[in-house]
């Protein structure tokens, strides 16, 4: 069993960089590619309860959010929050690191290498 989770899109370069630095410490990974296997409702509900940042900050604000027409004060609970990302995967913010009942947003750079680090 791997020590650490990746949500990973390779597209994203601060993505790849968190597998980077998790192979650089030794650390096994588990790579989920969340675009191309999504993550239904209940996993998304874990993955918010272990997460150390608010739910809000898990979905991607960027031009495809605008272009939905959707506003963030919408998406600030755990429950909006899932069902926007089962809904619209590609909104979820990237990557996304777990080891066991711990979870963080890999962004900036410094916070996957922490976590990775065990900080």
């Amino acid at each position: 069993m791997a020590e650490l989770t990746v949500l990973h899109n390779p597209r994203c370069s601060t993505s790849r960089h968190a597998l980077d630095t998790a192979e650089r410490a030794g650390t096994g990974v588990e790579v989920v590619q969340y675009l191309r296997e999504p993550l239904d409702r209940a996993q998304l509900l874990d993955l918010l309860a272990k997460l150390e940042d608010p739910p809000a900050d898990l979905v991607r604000k960027d031009a495809f959010f605008t272009e939905l027409g959707l506003a963030a004060e919408d998406y600030t609970t755990p429950e909006q929050v899932a069902d926007l990302l089962v809904e619209h995967p590609r909104l979820m913010q990237r990557p996304v690191l777990v080891r066991g009942d711990r979870a963080v947003i890999g962004r900036p750079k410094s916070r996957a290498e922490e976590f990775v680090a065990g900080s």
